[in-house]
């Protein structure tokens, strides 16, 4: 969606013929630098703000020129910007919080939904705009009120009338006090499954820029193949271990429904990419994925030794401070953990010092290696610590999951160990 061109594109990948939702962000770039207008409202600099808003506005002011041939559809599109960017221009003045952000970074999706559907009837296409912000909602906890869209949606289809192809933002939703906010970067993905899962859909498709899950990070590694089929358990694994294709949350609203999703290349569209289902094909190892920006905290104490209840102690620190654990690794008289959420790591240092010695390390990578690991013969491990020989591993998690086995190395590492664990697990 990042130009007239990829727009048209896009249209002519969903007009099939068969019913759809069809679920868009903001056109490429926009988010970006509507964080950056909201950045400088933030810093009270309203002056470069209005700079950056004008310059935003000029550019879809093009793409509304490239975008449609008749004057009627270039005329419904300038009064779609129009509204946006008054919207917008409204935070240059008075005060601007977490509300005004949420509501300038919204604007993306709105205006990119709005121009498609135009497009979309211009061409002759049975299309209509499904708001998302009347059925999206997330609850206190900014979780995502499945039971709210599955009963709104179906309302709203209902009250927009008979279509072909339904147009809905993805990203966007409202709150639990009926603000506008976001499910995050990413959230479009997101926002498709939920979707998906609650309309009972056959498929969710997510369309992106390359073919699928990949065995390895093509960005450290070469030569990495494209995965044809992972079950939800190994998908869900790879995509919160750092596999940028999908957002970490995206499976299990496919997974509750039983919904296959499949991730297809707009590039390449005739390419099965990869599909993501219930079943397991049992081929043992799949892929290699790392998650960067962690950090270690290790807890040692003499008082752990033989008692009950110190674990409880720390983990009711973490869960003070809302900041979830990716991996623990205990022994006798010490318990590391990892996180990847700091900004509350002063605090929860200083609670943690209460209990014992407390040591800090960051700049450290998650490196987890997915698959049916109860299909691998036996010695599977030894093969994973000789493919890391020489590589220093402050932690390793084994035997917690059956899809995964997870190392954790300085973020300087990270590429060797992609690259050693190709060559020895991968290859061929």
């Amino acid at each position: 969606m990042g130009s007239p061109e990829n727009m048209r594109a896009v249209m002519k990948l969903i007009t099939d013929g068969e019913q759809k939702i069809v679920v868009l962000s903001a056109m490429s770039g926009t988010t970006n630098s509507l964080v950056e207008i909201s950045k400088y409202l933030h810093q009270k600099n309203k002056e470069t703000a209005r700079l950056e808003i004008g310059k935003l506005e000029t550019k879809y002011k093009q793409v509304i020129a490239g975008l449609f041939t008749s004057e009627e559809s270039k005329k419904s599109g300038l009064k779609v910007i129009k509204k946006s960017f008054d919207t917008i221009k409204s935070f240059t003045s008075g005060s601007f919080g977490l509300l005004g952000e949420n509501t300038i970074l919204a604007q993306g999706e709105l205006i990119s939904t709005q121009l498609f559907t135009l497009l979309m009837v211009e061409n002759g296409h049975k299309a209509k705009l499904l708001p998302a912000l009347k059925f999206m909602r997330i609850d206190e906890d900014k979780i995502a009120d499945t039971h709210f869209i599955r009963k709104n949606i179906k309302k709203e289809i209902k009250e927009v009338g008979a279509a072909n192809y339904y147009i809905t933002q993805g990203f966007i939703c409202k709150n639990a006090n009926n603000e506008i906010d976001n499910l995050q970067r990413g959230g479009s993905d997101y926002t498709a499954s939920l979707i998906g899962a609650a309309i009972d859909a056959e498929e969710i498709q997510i369309w992106t820029d390359i073919d699928g899950f990949h065995n390895n990070d093509p960005r450290f590694v070469e030569n990495t193949k494209k995965i044809d089929h992972l079950s939800f358990n190994e998908a869900a694994e790879l995509a919160y271990f750092g596999a940028k294709i999908l957002h970490p949350q995206t499976v299990l609203p496919a997974r509750v429904q039983n919904i296959p999703v499949r991730l297809k290349n707009t590039m390449n569209p005739t390419d099965g990419g990869t599909l993501i289902s219930s079943e397991t094909d049992g081929q043992g190892i799949k892929a290699v994925a790392a998650k960067d920006g962690i950090t270690a905290v290790k807890i040692r104490s003499a008082r752990m030794l033989n008692a009950y209840g110190f674990l409880k102690n720390v983990f009711a620190v973490f869960e003070k401070y809302e900041t979830p654990i990716d991996m623990i690794s205990t022994s006798e008289v010490a318990v590391s953990i990892t996180i990847d959420n700091t900004q509350k790591l002063t605090e929860i240092r200083e609670d943690l010092g209460k209990f014992g010695t407390v040591e800090v390390d960051s700049g450290m990578s998650i490196v987890c290696i997915v698959g049916d690991i109860i299909q691998e013969e036996k010695g599977f491990a030894s093969k994973v610590f000789h493919a890391l020989d020489g590589i220093p591993i402050r932690m390793i998690s084994y035997g917690g999951s059956r899809y995964n086995i997870s190392v954790l190395v300085p973020t300087v590492n990270k590429k060797e160990t992609l690259q050693a664990l190709s060559d020895n697990l991968l290859e061929g």
